[in-house]
């Protein structure tokens, strides 16, 4: 596994409870990402460690769209299925 490092000050700035920066600093990374079309869905909600539901739920929350691929749109037709 790769890190990245995050100034401490910086870190500690993060205004959120210490035990949630780590976990809030990987989300809003996956969702800029996301946004930005750097990472695909797959790969962004693995950043932010959240299940598909929960990432979809997040990006609705941001009014982030979701931009698919033939591939995307694919996987999720068969996970619709299940």
């Amino acid at each position: 596994m790769r890190t990245i490092d995050v100034p401490a000050d910086v870190y500690d700035s993060v205004n959120v409870p210490e035990d949630e920066r780590e976990d809030v600093l990987r989300r809003e990374l996956a969702i800029s990402l996301y946004r930005e079309g750097m990472l695909s869905f797959g790969k962004a909600r693995e950043l932010a460690e959240l299940s598909r539901r929960e990432f979809h739920q997040l990006l609705g929350e941001r009014n982030v769209e979701r931009h698919y691929t033939d591939e995307e749109l694919a996987e999720d037709l068969e996970y619709g299925r299940q």
